[in-house]
């Protein structure tokens, strides 16, 4: 019941607006009595040749200039840069770090093998075969 009370509402206001938008358009066009001369629209509406060409000679001034685009791309290239620098310095320290914790590994196993070859050297076998 109250989905079709709120069709119904917006329904009204819609016809409401239109109608009033037709009453608004018919009233302008009663009231402007300059618009029965087309030839004096058509002078408003057109403007001279030297005025139109001006117009686009103004407009292809501000286009970008050249220096401009290149003052674009050496920023965009030096923030490149700075990126490709910061992430190569990360992946550098990350490596750095990697490699010496696998060197402080490494030696930790090597000192507990060390360790455990003479504890359990029995004297019978040469030395030198347990650390090669």
């Amino acid at each position: 019941m109250s989905w079709t009370r709120v069709f119904v509402l917006s329904l009204l206001t819609t016809i409401l607006v239109l109608t009033f938008s037709g009453v608004v358009r018919s009233v302008a066009l009663r009231g402007n009595s300059k618009a029965a001369d087309p030839k004096g629209a058509a002078r408003h509406v057109f403007t001279p040749e030297s005025d139109a060409s001006n117009f686009f000679k103004r407009r292809s001034r501000r286009s970008t200039r050249y220096y401009e685009l290149q003052a674009e791309q050496r920023v965009r290239l030096s923030l490149n840069e700075r990126r490709r620098e910061y992430n190569e310095e990360q992946r550098d320290e990350y490596e750095n770090f990697i490699k010496e914790e696998r060197d402080e590994q490494n030696e930790r196993s090597r000192e507990t093998n060390e360790q455990l070859r003479e504890y359990h050297y029995d004297g019978h076998q040469p030395r030198y075969y347990w650390f090669h």
